[in-house]
């Protein structure tokens, strides 16, 4: 069954907060909620102390099944308790809720002002920004590395922070789009390979990858046909993605890097350093060309048009459904 033409309008006025005013950094974010909830499960983990492999794959397993059905159940029963008592407090918070884990604009401002750092030739603030969206050590990177980590960034945030939220929401509405960001955070915190969550975090990476299957393709559909549309180099987006669409250690993210790979003629992945230990990834494109400032707009130009395809074509859909 569809959701409520209600609800579907609220997730479109989140969508539209989300590019008015981006991301809202502050204590009573929900997703801060999420992460404390995770942080109360590894500090219980911690006094617990289980040994042996399987059983620390258990807590985890059961960690990931409790942290996301108290995230659905608990905003669920928030949305019915509100809409109870007034139908508009009910809307208000499904929309709030919505714009909440929509996040398109937190990173194309923070990549643009990598983009004006570099065109300032400012490299230590360019490298400074970086470090607060991706993982990977910055410090001694020189400006293709900035822009080719900026734009791989840009691709995977365009799954993840976007076409995934949008794909739960239209599926199942505000709990079930929670409930995904939960999948999402659980991944963020203990799907490592590191000697502390090797099993402990093996369930949460699996089900984020199982969670993500879908929405990363539909993700790099749309930014095939977003690079058509703004005449970029569709045909080559299109090789490379066939290529290169698996060549990352996640089976989701290479989906739309391949194509943004593709689309701007450049090559994405190859080694990288974490932690001060290098990995190994495998190179993701054809090196035509040198990666270039101007690639970091390129990439965010894509994301947008494919956000606000997939978010008319999504609507457009449920409206026909109802």
């Amino acid at each position: 069954m569809p959701i409520s033409q209600a609800t579907l309008f609220a997730i479109i006025s989140g969508f539209l907060l989300d590019c008015i005013l981006g991301d809202p950094q502050n204590l009573y974010h929900p997703v801060r909620f999420l992460g404390w909830l995770i942080t109360m499960a590894l500090k219980l983990y911690n006094r617990l102390r289980p040994k042996g492999n399987l059983t620390k794959f258990l807590y985890g397993l059961l960690m990931a099944v409790v942290t996301v059905s108290l995230t659905y159940l608990g905003v669920w029963a928030l949305i019915k308790l509100l809409h109870r008592f007034n139908f508009w407090f009910g809307f208000a918070a499904e929309a709030v809720l919505s714009y909440f884990i929509i996040a398109s604009q937190a990173l194309y401002r923070e990549s643009m002002k990598i983009h004006s750092a570099l065109g300032r030739d400012d490299l230590a603030g360019a490298r400074e920004i970086l470090s607060t969206i991706v993982g990977r050590d910055t410090e001694h990177l020189g400006q293709e590395k900035i822009v080719k980590a900026t734009v791989e960034t840009i691709a995977e945030n365009l799954s993840d922070g976007v076409i995934a939220p949008l794909f739960y929401l239209f599926l199942g509405g505000v709990p079930l789009g929670f409930a995904y960001k939960a999948i999402n955070t659980l991944d963020s915190m203990v799907g490592y390979k590191d000697d502390t969550f090797m099993y402990l975090g093996k369930f949460s990476a699996r089900l984020d990858d199982a969670a993500n299957l879908i929405p990363a393709r539909l993700a790099a559909l749309f930014m095939i046909i977003a690079a058509g549309l703004l005449r970029l180099d569709i045909k080559n987006a299109v090789k490379i993605y066939i290529r290169d669409r698996y060549n990352h250690l996640s089976p989701n993210s290479a989906q739309t890097e391949a194509v943004c790979a593709g689309a701007l003629n450049i090559q994405l992945g190859g080694p990288s350093t974490y932690q001060g230990m290098l990995v190994h990834k495998p190179a993701i494109g054809d090196a035509h060309r040198k990666a270039m400032v101007s690639d970091i707009k390129s990439a965010n130009r894509l994301m947008v048009v494919s956000s606000v395809l997939f978010l008319v074509i999504g609507v457009t859909i449920i409206l026909i459904l109802l």
